[in-house]
């Protein structure tokens, strides 16, 4: 019998190819496409041999990872459990609770692993998280159970619509009824470009909140070769930035930038409001950005005007800052000091 919900964090493929499919259809669904049906599987050494049988080359530790990941799918969840799954077309994190068993569904003519879930937050930007959890979401696991620093209580406080409270330091009480272990593998280490994007989002939040996001933007606008005019702080009639091109920005494309700090996603009221603006100063283009990223509507609407107006989230404006980071300003690089690192990522062929 157990005494607390689970926290289980799926993901929708390797790039996010599952994740619009699974939240239109109330599902989690993952990959091992190689291993079939676990239904009526009970025991974690039922499905270590089902992996074992179905593909005898792998190694003793690889079969302990899968049987761990795909027994935690289809067995240790249960129904109520809370589901993560960190998106990888937005940068936002879907929360949701398990509503049925595990199935073995045909999907678009294969066999899927799947579970049913309610996706009850689907657009919760990764800044409402504290880092502790954005580590624990940035497993290279494609199915894992989250519970250290209380992360329990944290995130079913986020899918009830309140901030991440943080851990505050007490001991939780174990959950009766266990997960299954898993086999760790080096691949199944942190993502670090993951882990370095969220240190330098959770950075940049914190030191240019409110107007100074816009100032940020500007910097990157001019670093790009836009000539810029900046708006005070107040009233902005719908315009945070003018930009132009040429040495006194009068040459087009004319672009007109709105930036939203806010860590909620933008509705589509911020978007037909920039539409407007662009209207009202004849402008060609648009920008909208938005820290918390865009719900759906936003989304959906926008691919009319797709070659008008661009959304940027949080994750677009770091990549532009990684592209003009040598041409921002003195007092930008000292506010966000980044260094660039180059690893070798490492595959099968060369273990």
């Amino acid at each position: 019998m157990r005494d607390r919900t689970k926290v289980f964090m799926v993901r929708a493929g390797r790039d996010g190819e599952d994740e619009e499919y699974v939240l239109n259809h109330n599902l989690a669904m993952i990959g091992f496409r190689e291993f079939p049906s676990l239904e009526g599987k009970k025991e974690y050494n039922e499905v270590y041999n089902l992996i074992q049988e179905t593909n005898p080359d792998l190694k003793p530790r690889t079969i302990g990872n899968f049987a761990g990941q795909l027994g935690n799918f289809a067995i240790a969840m249960k129904e109520g459990d809370i589901v993560v799954l960190p998106r990888k077309l937005t940068s936002q994190v879907a929360l949701g609770k398990v509503i049925g068993p595990y199935r073995y569904l045909k999907i678009d003519n294969e066999y899927r692993h799947t579970r049913a879930v309610k996706w009850i937050r689907p657009e919760i930007a990764r800044t409402v998280f504290l880092q502790d959890l954005l580590y624990s979401f940035g497993s290279a696991l494609t199915v894992c159970n989250i519970s250290r620093n209380d992360a329990e209580r944290r995130i079913e406080a986020v899918l009830n619509g309140k901030p991440d409270p943080g851990f505050l330091g007490e001991t939780s009480n174990r959950l009766q009824g266990a997960t299954f272990p898993i086999e760790e593998e080096e691949s199944s280490s942190p993502n670090l470009a993951d882990l370095a994007h969220d240190q330098i989002v959770s950075r940049i939040q914190s030191r240019f909140s409110g107007h100074a996001l816009a100032r940020l933007v500007e910097a990157v606008l001019k670093a790009e070769g836009w000539t810029t005019k900046f708006s005070p702080a107040g009233p902005d009639g719908g315009v945070d930035i003018f930009a132009g091109r040429g040495s006194l920005g009068l040459d087009q494309p004319r672009l007109c930038v709105q930036v939203k700090s806010q860590i909620n996603p933008c509705d589509v009221t911020v978007y037909r409001t920039l539409q407007g603006s662009m209207q009202t100063f004849k402008a060609e283009q648009g920008l909208l950005v938005c820290w918390g990223g865009f719900n759906k509507a936003v989304q959906v609407e926008s691919k009319q005007g797709y070659f008008s107006v661009r959304l940027w989230e949080s994750r677009d404006l770091v990549e532009a800052i990684y592209r003009n980071y040598e041409l921002l300003p003195a007092e930008i690089q000292a506010e966000l000091p980044l260094k660039r690192v180059w690893m070798l990522v490492v595959d099968e062929s060369d273990e």
